[in-house]
């Protein structure tokens, strides 16, 4: 088993809002995140996948818990020693576009980093983008375009360009090939794949696509209504147990499929955040609900060799 380099321990994250009350986004949230692996976190939009990527990015700060990477305690980092971090921790957001500057080129987009840690003078940029652009596989002279020269698979290349350029351990990519055709989608997962096993690096892949993950997560991480509902092997996909994760699974459409196979929908609303039921958060959507569902929110518990799952009746 690979070496643990980051722990999200009883992470709980809230959100004032008006009348007193508190949006919970993340609700005791464990995890941990392993060398040179693939974790990915999956569940619907809204679940608080990306509030937990944003305090691991130490974006924000949690309400409870500790985000632990190499015995230290990043939720509590701040100044010099919070800024030094993120040449260990770098980010790939869901819409280059909006992350980039319109105005510089790609060359200063992709060194900007480095430029920030002087870790490159300003006469050898074109030759360090150059080399950082040939590592995503995009051709040199690229160098010199502006973000909206290119096709948005070239800018999302240019972002994990970006992203690898101070060599980070864990690169967190949010959302990073949902805005993407199908197609552009299996060159980047392709080129993550490809650089993982170059260099060692470590994902932290948010998504909402199981069929997706299920092609490279080593591990998986299922979310709800910001609960940790399920957690297994990526290759253990077909043996999910929890009731959402099984939910989840059948609304995936196949190109081999049936004409008259059924596609699962969910039935039911998400409850609102600010007024959560007691007991189990999947309640009022879930098939086998029962009376103790109601009444006591379920423990995650392994239930097989590293398989996790909340649930009562598992």
């Amino acid at each position: 088993m690979s070496e643990t380099i980051m722990q999200v321990q009883n992470f709980t994250k809230k959100f004032p809002v008006a009348g007193g009350k508190f949006l919970t986004a993340c609700d005791n949230i464990n995890l941990n995140v392993r060398k040179g692996e693939t974790l990915a976190v999956v569940g619907e939009s809204g679940c608080g996948k990306t509030t937990l990527l944003k305090s691991i990015m130490n974006m924000q700060k949690p309400t409870a818990g500790k985000i632990i990477f190499h015995d230290t305690d990043i939720t509590k980092l701040s100044g010099e020693e919070k800024r030094q971090n993120y040449r260990h921790i770098q980010m790939v957001f869901q819409d280059p576009t909006a992350a980039f500057n319109p105005k510089m080129k790609i060359k200063e987009i992709i060194c900007e980093p480095l430029l920030n840690f002087n870790l490159v003078s300003k006469s050898d940029v074109e030759s360090k983008a150059a080399e950082l652009l040939q590592q995503v596989d995009l051709p040199t002279d690229f160098i010199n375009r502006y973000p909206h020269n290119m096709s948005g698979g070239q800018r999302q290349r240019v972002a994990i360009a970006r992203a690898l350029a101070l060599e980070p351990e864990i690169i967190a990519c949010d959302e990073a090939t949902s805005a993407l055709d199908v197609s552009v989608q299996d060159t980047i997962i392709k080129l993550l794949v490809k650089l993982q096993r170059e260099k060692g690096i470590t994902y932290i892949f948010i998504c909402h696509d199981m069929a997706l993950v299920s092609l490279f997560a080593h591990r998986i991480a299922v979310m709800y209504l910001g609960n940790m509902m399920e957690k297994f092997d990526g290759d253990k996909l077909n043996q999910a147990k929890h009731p959402y994760t099984r939910a989840l699974l059948k609304a995936v459409f196949s190109t081999d499929q049936e004409k008259n196979q059924y596609i699962g929908i969910l039935p039911g609303d998400i409850p609102s955040p600010l007024d959560i039921p007691p007991g189990c958060p999947f309640q009022n959507r879930c098939e086998s609900c029962q009376n103790l569902c109601k009444e006591k929110k379920p423990e995650f518990r392994e239930v097989e060799e590293n398989h996790f799952v909340a649930c009562h009746f598992v």
